[in-house]
């Protein structure tokens, strides 16, 4: 038997009506409320939470910021960081929520510093829920302040790049600075290796909200290499800060405009240390007073190098076979070039002279007769094949060309003047690859700072500079190498500097700095030295210059402490065994 449905009663069906009525008036309600209020979001307090967005969802991103480490080297150690990530906060107050500015000022301050003024003008934005009264607090401040749990203060962690060597090698590390779009590598290794260095998650990260308030997120650029990974430089910290502190010290004994140093394997072309000054703590980049101080003159810098370049003439006419060892030629002391003279530095006549005795001495009268007997032409076929005139084609940017004109003239002074270092004008970094083929039995290096590159995914890539071409025999490479050692072992402070144990090719340079209208400076010098060691298979070469040195004329009384203070600290640090 079915049972009969359920009638409802005329009262019953009213009061369905009237509660479905009622459940329709409060969707409706509500969904005007909901649209008043996004209407009073997004017109009336449109400028507020665009910029309460941006805080809580751009700001904060930064504890997303992700990019690789670069590395010193240490030869018995782990690499030591050079660039790295570290967690720095800042601190945020909510105004309304805060009972005693005061005394909150006075509990922060009692560990990090707020400025006074800012703090006030936060405070007083008492609608406001974020306020930034703070930045790159160090995380044990944080770790503090956290256990007094301060009323309507909040603490938001960022990944930020820090630099732990501060100015020692920042030319060559270089800084992250941000470009208006993302964090970029600008200078040094962190531009070059930027696509090694950099990570997809460089871009600030931003939710559907953020994006639907504050209209951000559309000119973000995403990152598409996928060869993300560290780098390990060629430089070794402990040599680095070796360096640093030699050029630190002769800088201010001399009063130097500038000062610079490298030091590099002869054969390889590994950069080992290069430092100058003035320079920039990367931590602090935006203080400098002078964007200059940004640039690596080693590589962006060109400079008449002076008696330095004189060896690689001597080896030039030695290797052609215009002369040997035995060779003399009569030192008149000056010499007429149509016009144009040239003068010893001390403008004295040293009749028969030997080969020897043109480096001994220094004497440009004496490059002048090897050019002749070179000849102008086959003189710059061996200046170009030294790479006078090419880049080096190092890993790092803004590598300058250099000036070297003279080097393709068709008048003779102008090669007679390039033998000693004059009327050219090079870098550096050109210098010292030329002058390692005179003790690296005759090959052009290629000079290099990264060692290697260790990628995410784990594998690793070992850097390595390719060899050039040999540009001057083997046996050419060992004479003027003898002729070298003679140099420190008995012209050099009258051979007070020799080493018992060790062989130690070396050679000085003085160059008058050129007058930006022509002409050359009556007062003002550049000094340079190189040498290399051990001098017979060379593992190390240092060049060291630096400008307008004040209280002495010439190089030898400059660099020769500092470069020899650089070669004990290289024999003792890699434990050097004597070759003599």
């Amino acid at each position: 038997m079915h049972s009969k449905p359920h009638e409802l009663t005329e009262d019953q069906e009213l009061r369905s009506i009237y509660r479905i009525q009622l459940v329709s008036l409060f969707f409706i309600g509500l969904f005007f409320i909901f649209v008043g209020r996004s209407i009073h979001i997004q017109v009336v307090q449109h400028e507020y939470y665009t910029s309460l967005a941006d805080k809580q969802y751009v700001g904060t991103s930064l504890n997303h910021f992700d990019r690789g480490t670069i590395f010193f080297s240490q030869v018995r150690d782990e690499p030591v960081p050079a660039a790295q990530l570290i967690g720095r906060y800042r601190i945020a107050v909510a105004p309304g929520k805060v009972k005693d500015a005061e005394a909150l000022y006075r509990t922060l301050t009692s560990r990090i510093v707020i400025d006074k003024k800012l703090f006030d003008e936060r405070l007083q934005k008492l609608e406001d829920p974020y306020e930034e009264i703070a930045s790159g607090v160090s995380e044990e401040d944080i770790v503090y302040l956290k256990s007094l749990k301060l009323p309507g203060v909040t603490y938001v962690k960022d990944n930020v790049r820090f630099y732990p060597q501060g100015s020692i090698g920042s030319q060559v590390i270089g800084f992250v600075g941000n470009d208006g779009s993302r964090a970029r590598g600008q200078y040094g290794v962190e531009r070059y290796y930027e696509d090694i260095l950099s990570r997809a998650t460089d871009q600030p990260t931003v939710n559907f909200f953020a994006e639907l308030f504050a209209d951000i997120g559309t000119n973000e650029v995403s990152n598409q290499d996928k060869q993300m990974g560290d780098v390990i430089l060629t430089i070794d910290a402990s040599v680095q800060r070796s360096l640093h502190t030699v050029l630190e010290e002769t800088k201010k004994t001399w009063n130097s405009d500038q000062i610079g140093g490298i030091v590099m394997d002869p054969s390889t072309g590994s950069i080992i240390a290069m430092d100058g000054m003035p320079s920039f703590d990367p931590n602090s980049y935006g203080d400098v007073d002078s964007v200059r101080k940004y640039s690596n003159q080693l590589i962006s810098g060109v400079y008449e190098m002076g008696s330095i370049i004189k060896p690689l003439t001597v080896a030039a006419a030695l290797d052609a076979g215009v002369v040997n060892e035995d060779t003399t030629y009569v030192d008149t002391g000056f010499r007429d070039l149509n016009g144009y003279k040239v003068r010893n530095f001390d403008g004295q006549a040293r009749g028969t002279t030997k080969m020897q005795t043109i480096l001994d001495k220094s004497l440009n009268v004496g490059i002048v007769f090897l050019v002749e007997q070179l000849g102008r032409e086959r003189f710059q076929d061996y200046f170009k094949k030294f790479g006078i005139g090419d880049e080096t084609g190092i890993d790092l940017p803004a590598e300058a060309g250099g000036l070297t004109k003279n080097l393709q003239s068709s008048v003779f002074v102008d090669s007679a003047t390039a033998g000693f270092g004059q009327g050219i004008a090079i870098t550096p970094i050109r210098t010292i690859r030329a002058l390692s083929i005179l003790g690296n039995g005759g090959v052009l290096p290629s000079p290099h700072v990264v060692d290697t590159i260790v990628y995410k995914n784990g594998e690793t890539k070992k850097v390595s500079g390719t060899p050039g071409d040999r540009v001057i025999s083997q046996e050419t490479s060992e004479q003027i190498t003898r002729m070298l050692v003679h140099v420190v072992d008995t012209a050099l402070k009258n051979g007070d500097y020799k080493m018992d144990h060790y062989s130690i090719a070396a050679k000085t340079g003085t160059a008058q700095i050129p007058q930006p209208g022509g002409g050359y400076y009556d007062d003002r010098y550049l000094h340079s030295f190189f040498g290399y060691f051990p001098a017979y298979e060379p593992k190390y070469i240092i060049f060291l210059f630096h400008t307008n040195p004040k209280g002495a004329e010439y190089a030898s009384a400059t660099l020769t402490d500092p470069f020899f203070k650089l070669v004990k600290f290289l024999i003792s640090y890699y434990e050097v065994p004597p070759d003599r």
